[in-house]
Order: C-alpha cells, then structure tokens, then sequence
C-alpha cells in the first residue's frame, strides 16, 4: 500500500467525497485517483500535498508539528479508514446547506491547525507525555498504538521520563535521554525501573535477590549498589524503551 494513498484515501473519505467530485477539484482522472489509493501508482509528496489542498486540509502539519511526511512514513493509514467510515455513518445527517456547498465543489471547513488528523487518527497515534524528575510534563512524543496498546501496555498509562543524571550512565542511559515507562508496581529481575521518593523520581537498575529483597545499581564512573527490601521501595514503572539524541 501507498501510505501518501492512503493519506489521500482518508481525507476523501472523512468529507465523503466521491471520486468523481475529488478528481474534479484535483483536475486528475477518477482511474488516477483510485490507483493512487490502492498503491498501484507511487505519488510524489508534493503532488499528495497538492490534491490534499485542493480536497481541503489547510495547512501541511498537525498541532504538534506532526508532517504529513511524518505519518506517511511511520503509520500504516490504511487501518484507520474502516473505523473512518464506522464514525462518519454514525454521525448525524450533515445540515443540508453543508451539503449544498460540498456539492458545488467548496471544500467543508477544515481546522488550520491540522488537529483534524490528531482526531481522526485517534486510534493509530497517541500523544504522550515526558516527565521530568517531579512528575511535571517538559514534552511530548507521537508513538504509534496497536490494539489499544503501546508497548504491550494500555496506551493512556505510557508515558517517557526524562533522565536527570548520569546515574545510569554505564547502562547507556545518559542525562537528557527519554525512557518509555510502562506501569509496574514489583521489581523485575535485571530491568531498569522508576522509583518514586518524596522528593521526586528517579531511575536504578533492579536485580531481584532471596527474601523479598532488590539491589539497587547505578553506573556513573563506578558501579555502586545498594540493598532494599520490597516494602522500602515505591515502584511506579518499568523501563522499556530508550531514546537519545546522537
């Protein structure tokens, strides 16, 4: 499949527009159109972004500065225009002078601001937030959902937290780097965990030992450890993916 077809197949299909009133707008024939969206002809992006403009999508980026470049090379669309389709029969009948108007060839409104795909692509893509070391959010990160999930994890309780130190740096996790961090409440044998103290959070690696107890490492220019008994430790997560700047 072509992902920049796809792209073109959504936004038709979220204005539920026919082929016949897109290749008008376009000035492409209905047969060019359709081959594009089934994948069996490749579209230049600056030809995609064309007839998206023509259709209607203003602007070329979401509100989190999201490329259509972006989501045509990170997410498979053709998923999301089922579930498209479902929403939009669902809804109700659109007013009659809207009607009207997409009839005559004026494009509905559309939000500038590109957050239509934010909302259409709710399914697919998921924003999620970055931590710093008091739990207050510094950023944010588009990841892809499947099933619900990102990361194996329900994808509302996915989030990064960013590195404060160098603690772990002979784990290769450096001051700045994100952590994907998934929920976990018990120390997991050999894994990087957050923890959580009154006075902020912060990350070690765990291995798990006899009588219910976990060493605590950290590897900045030596590796130190400490031992604690589970009840000592406030474990609010599990670190599963790493994210660094070159």
């Amino acid at each position: 499949m072509s992902r920049l077809g796809d792209l073109i197949r959504l936004e038709r299909t979220r204005q539920n527009l026919t082929y016949k009133q897109v290749s008008r707008k376009c000035g492409v024939s209905e047969k060019f159109l359709q081959d594009v969206e089934s994948g069996k002809r490749i579209i230049a992006d600056d030809q995609a972004r064309r007839i998206l403009k023509a259709i209607g999508l203003q602007g070329g980026s979401t509100e989190a500065e999201f490329t259509l470049d972006d989501i045509a090379s990170t997410v498979d669309l053709q998923s999301a225009v089922p579930r498209l389709q479902k929403a939009a029969a669902a809804a109700p009948a659109a007013p009659k002078a809207a009607e009207e108007r997409t009839a005559a060839g004026k494009a509905p409104n559309v939000p500038a601001d590109g957050s239509i795909w934010l909302d259409a692509l709710a399914g697919v893509l998921k924003h999620v937030p970055v931590y710093n070391a008091v739990m207050k959010e510094v950023d944010h990160r588009l990841l892809p959902v499947t099933d619900g999930k990102i990361a194996g994890a329900p994808a509302d309780k996915v989030y990064y937290f960013a590195a404060p130190d160098n603690d772990l740096r002979g784990f290769r996790v450096m001051k700045g780097d994100y952590v994907l961090v998934v929920p976990a409440q018990a120390p997991v044998d050999n894994s990087i965990m957050l923890l959580k103290t009154p006075i902020g959070c912060f990350l070690r690696k765990i291995k798990v030992l006899p009588h219910f107890q976990a060493m605590l490492q950290k590897y900045d220019l030596e590796c130190e450890s400490e031992i604690k008994n589970f009840n000592e430790l406030t474990i609010v997560g599990r670190c599963v993916r790493l994210e660094a700047d070159l």
